[in-house]
């Protein structure tokens, strides 16, 4: 049996297509390495959103060109959203590199597997249009034994200036109603306990599902699988995304006690998704809600499709919707043309969302989208420097004061298994997706229960908490 070895850089959609790609492997008869170093095939499966995941990736690659030279029989794939964008530049900065296989054929990897016996440099990045079916082996056998995630939808419609997925992930393009809640049912059946649904602009799922049954005659069964049946049975068959419904079906699965999403797009955030989250005892109190900026000018620049104060008033509304909501967003620092005042604005609106937590990026131009050519409107390195440090600070200020909230509750918390730092001390997640450590616990034979515990201390990324009760 051959042996192979998975590395994984970026979002959860990418971990997602890396658990497809173990799933075929292991179908194969091949078994997981400790190590690229022993493997007989080694897959990067790529990130393009930021240049560092780029060169992290070359990095990685080169460290394998002198193995690579005397193992004829090894192979090096390169999966993913670099492989799907730039495959020449691949092959130019690391010959070494047999195969590159892009977002939409990751299904054919056994097979170029077998073709690069008898061929250099093996590509297959067919794009959407050409696939016969972009969704095809999506299912995957999850890696973590309960939890798991579950992919609902690929590419995104959106046209944001910053971003690259368009291009290497395709347009909006969603799963069968019902091939996702089969799906989640089976994850069930093996022990998962708690699904996260990705998709590139998940809260827009289904969308093109009610626009295509409009436009094709199907019969009833047909019709329930590609929408669910709340949607066929409405008295009005109106083109509108079916997130909110699917989250109600999959959160009424037996078994499943926690279901989570990301990412959704505010400018599509409607309020039964809102409603959805309150009412389905399994929907988790926790929605990441991307901001970007908080200048208006900045954010009509990304093509964003909403402004600051429109922002603030959904997270108001769903605030007051979901109780006991946690909110976490992303924000970029030195887009293209951001003035002192834009930074400003975004510093103001970020300290009164008061948000959980907050992913902040220094702007990163990639090749090919419509801010990457605005070179002479790039901020200079030390500015964004001095934006993101002061950023930084109000987003923990706000972190740690919700934290501290939480000390003397007791929260429900799934354990994932020993502390990274410390074997000794148990890590998990609340509901609101919070970390907890957990001092005298066995992670490892705990991994995959629930705990009561009463939160003891918080700081800005973390809690601690000491158990109550476990398996509960």
């Amino acid at each position: 049996m051959r042996s192979f070895y998975v590395k994984t850089f970026g979002c959860q959609m990418n971990e997602n297509d890396s658990e497809r790609i173990v799933t075929l492997l292991r179908r194969q008869g091949m078994t997981p390495a400790l190590s690229e170093d022993v493997a007989d095939v080694v897959v990067f499966n790529t990130c393009t959103i930021r240049e560092n995941a780029d060169n992290r990736f070359f990095g990685q690659v080169n460290k394998l060109r002198e193995r690579r030279a005397v193992d004829s029989q090894m192979r090096i794939v390169v999966a993913g959203c670099l492989a799907q964008g730039e495959q020449e530049a691949i092959f130019d900065r690391a010959p070494h590199v047999d195969i590159v296989v892009g977002t939409h054929a990751l299904g054919s990897i056994v097979e170029l597997l077998d073709r690069s016996a008898g061929e250099q440099h093996v590509i297959d990045v067919s794009n959407t249009s050409e696939a016969l079916d972009p969704l095809a082996d999506l299912s995957a056998e999850p890696t973590d034994g309960h939890k798991a995630w579950v992919t609902i939808q690929t590419g995104c419609d959106n046209n944001c200036a910053f971003c690259i997925v368009p291009q290497v992930r395709g347009g909006e393009v969603s799963r069968p109603f019902q091939a996702v809640v089969d799906e989640v049912r089976n994850l069930a059946s093996q022990g998962v306990s708690e699904v996260t649904l990705l998709g590139q602009n998940v809260n827009s799922y289904g969308r093109d599902l009610t626009r295509r049954l409009r436009a094709e005659q199907t019969g009833p069964t047909d019709r329930g699988y590609l929408t669910g049946q709340v949607y066929v049975s409405g008295s009005i068959a109106r083109i509108r995304p079916l997130f909110a419904d699917l989250l109600r079906a999959v959160g009424a699965v037996d078994g499943i006690r926690r279901v989570r999403f990301t990412s959704p797009h505010p400018k599509d955030m409607r309020e039964e998704t809102f409603r959805a989250m309150a009412e389905s005892p399994a929907v988790c109190e926790s929605l990441h809600f991307p901001l970007q900026s908080g200048s208006d000018r900045i954010l009509a620049a990304m093509h964003r499709g909403y402004r600051g104060a429109r922002f603030f008033e959904k997270l108001l509304e769903a605030r007051e919707i979901v109780p006991d909501l946690a909110v976490t967003t992303d924000i970029i620092v030195g887009f293209p043309g951001e003035t002192d005042d834009d930074f400003e604005a975004t510093l103001e609106l970020v300290a009164r969302c008061e948000f959980d937590s907050a992913f902040t990026f220094i702007y990163s131009p990639r090749p090919g989208t419509e801010a990457g050519g605005w070179r002479d409107r790039f901020i200079a390195p030390e500015v964004i420097a001095e934006r993101f440090e002061r950023l930084k600070h109000v987003t923990e200020r706000s972190a740690f004061a919700k934290h501290r909230e939480r000390v003397g509750r007791i929260e429900e918390i799934l354990i994932d298994g020993p502390s990274k730092r410390d074997a000794s001390v148990a890590s998990g997640r609340t509901r609101q997706n919070k970390l907890v450590h957990l001092a005298g616990v066995d992670g490892e034979r705990e991994r995959g229960s629930y705990v009561q515990a009463r939160i003891v201390d918080a700081s800005a990324h973390f809690l601690h908490g000491e158990v109550l009760r476990v398996r509960a």
